[in-house]
């Protein structure tokens, strides 16, 4: 399995910090209508039962806000994106279609309310590291421009910073030729709720992905 590590500079500030990871192989396509079927129920439920300004008084939410807070990041200008998913939900705006990886991804998001990356492993270094952005680090957000990594949560391998908790980078993004995947569901308050999730997550890309070959661990 790819090798993990949380390293010092992070868990210093923000000690409950988990990751629950997720190895498969996978086949990407459409979003099945019985996938967007679930995804639909989901964006309806959460639509239907939180208002605008309970989001960010969601344990999870809250938790991972306040981690970005003792990082010195500003988590209302560098919103979680698990934050921003439920928003546009609640805005009644509900999800893009991109494929079924990817809305897979934001479903678990949205399950759990816990910022979740997904990255093709073709594209990543076999030692992964989790860590904080240094001064001026920048890299090109998915469908969001350049993003200020500074103090803020990312991944990166020898090649440089990949993912976040706010927005991923377009080089380990997945496409329509990814054939494995890392996804990555990550706590700021522990590891109690992880093998739920990471449970349910793989039930979705067994289900939806034809996922295959399926390695999860906890990384703390």
């Amino acid at each position: 399995m790819i090798e993990i590590k949380i390293l010092d500079k992070l868990k210093e500030k923000c000690p409950q910090v988990a990751i629950g990871c997720i190895i498969a192989d996978v086949e990407v396509t459409e979003g099945s209508n019985k996938l967007w079927s679930v995804i639909n129920n989901k964006c309806n439920y959460i639509e239907g039962t939180i208002e605008s300004d309970q989001i960010t008084k969601i344990e999870n939410i809250k938790t991972s806000r306040m981690a970005y807070k003792s990082l010195g990041k500003d988590p209302s200008r560098y919103r979680l994106s698990s934050e921003s998913l439920v928003k546009r939900i609640v805005k009644g705006m509900g999800l893009y279609k991109v494929n079924n990886v990817v809305d897979i991804n934001n479903l678990v998001s949205l399950e759990s309310f816990y910022s979740v990356g997904t990255y093709d492993l073709q594209k990543i270094d076999s030692t992964v590291y989790f860590t904080v952005g240094e001064e001026g680090e920048r890299y090109d957000g998915i469908g969001r421009g350049s993003i200020n990594l500074t103090n803020l949560p990312v991944f990166e391998d020898k090649n440089g910073k990949f993912g976040s908790t706010t927005s991923d980078s377009n080089r380990a993004m997945i496409t329509n030729d990814t054939k494995k995947i890392l996804m990555n569901i990550i706590s700021f308050n522990g590891t109690n709720k992880l093998n739920d999730m990471m449970k349910y997550a793989k039930e979705l890309i067994v289900e939806h992905a034809n996922g295959r070959n399926i390695e999860c661990k906890i990384i703390s």
